[in-house]
């Protein structure tokens, strides 16, 4: 369990934090979190209850509930198990949050590829039924933060844009792809129809997200972390599987869940200055990196073996960790925690080698 009443006061884990000016007006926040067991939810959550007294409540909203350890604990937080795929279940279990002041969007639904019809169908209408009735109980709504990501700029599938991949930075005004369907837009052009003169509202982009979560589906350090312990185990030589382009050139911007969620509530908590017509903002750590400084880092933490001849261009991660579950099952007996990190996201880990 995470306890946010251990571990010292919010000054001393998060001074950037607790350094806020707290007025009477503040201490009536509630802030509502849609995803709140993935990587920026949860940290968003912790933080907020951090601020206390200036986030007076907040609710976490999941469809799957949270499990140990990872469950935070505290009188000021309310978790709700939810399918905001359904709507008449999303009014009903929503209907009675009338205090909520924020709203934060984290989440998103990840049963067709990204960019598909069905997933900006189904995104859309996720996010519908939780605003139609956030709007008609939540009288003091002061803030909608909503986070989509860098695919906002390019896409991750081919055919790519030659044009595009010429540009390694993009400032928030960077046009939309015109020939790709993509969820982001689905959602801020909601967002723009049910708040636009309303209610501010902001978009934040990160990168590459690093943070912890055992609900994220697309947890890129959390697979990393699980081929290490396959590769300890099994005393296989720690290699990296991709291009020697993207081993070797910058081409990943990455996002700390941390600071994500900092931006998030930055923006929240500024609310008077983002417009009702929304503001977007880029959300990355900053200096890039690659994979060729950070591999041999990365296995010294895990304490695996790193060879001398570290690309392996041939080698797959999906691949490679197919058929591995009776592996795995061998090293959560000897470490439990070892069921935190799942198996199935190899697939991602393989697209940020290989086709960036």
């Amino acid at each position: 369990m995470v306890s946010i009443w251990e571990g010292g006061s919010a000054s001393s884990r998060a001074p950037h934090m607790a350094m806020a000016t707290t007025t009477i007006e503040e201490t009536k926040n509630v802030a509502i979190i849609f995803g709140v067991t993935g990587l920026v939810g949860r940290e968003l959550a912790r933080r907020l209850l951090l601020l206390e007294p200036s986030w007076k409540k907040v609710y976490g909203i999941a469809r799957n509930p949270e499990t140990l350890p990872t469950l935070i604990i505290s009188p000021c937080y309310h978790f709700i198990s939810c399918n905001m795929l359904n709507p008449l279940e999303t009014q009903k279990k929503l209907s009675c949050l009338q205090d909520v002041t924020h709203m934060f969007w984290v989440t998103w639904a990840s049963q067709f590829p990204s960019e598909t019809q069905e997933s900006c169908e189904q995104n859309k209408a996720m996010m519908c039924n939780a605003l139609n009735t956030m709007l008609s109980v939540a009288k003091n709504l002061k803030h909608v933060s909503l986070q989509t990501g860098t695919k906002h700029y390019i896409s991750l599938h081919p055919p790519f844009d030659e044009e595009k991949l010429q540009f390694y930075y993009y400032h928030e005004e960077f046009p939309r792809m015109s020939k790709s369907l993509n969820f982001y837009y689905a959602l801020e052009d909601l967002l723009m129809e049910k708040l636009s003169g309303k209610v501010s509202w902001s978009v934040h982009r990160p990168g590459l997200l690093f943070g912890s979560s055992v609900r994220s589906f697309y947890n890129f350090m959390g697979s990393l972390c699980v081929y290490g312990a396959i590769c300890k185990h099994l005393r296989l030589p720690f290699v990296f599987g991709g291009t020697r382009k993207c081993w070797e050139e910058s081409y990943i911007d990455g996002s700390d869940a941390r600071l994500v969620a900092d931006q998030h509530i930055w923006a929240a908590k500024n609310s008077d200055m983002i417009s009702t017509n929304g503001q977007a903002f880029n959300s990355i750590n900053g200096p890039s990196f690659t994979w060729k400084e950070i591999w041999p880092i990365i296995g010294k933490k895990l304490e695996v073996q790193v060879p001398q001849e570290m690309l392996v261009e041939s080698f797959w991660f999906s691949k490679a960790m197919a058929g591995k579950e009776d592996v795995w099952e061998e090293i959560v007996e000897s470490d439990v925690e070892g069921l935190l990190c799942p198996l199935s996201t190899f697939s991602f880990s393989s697209v940020f080698a290989v086709t960036i």
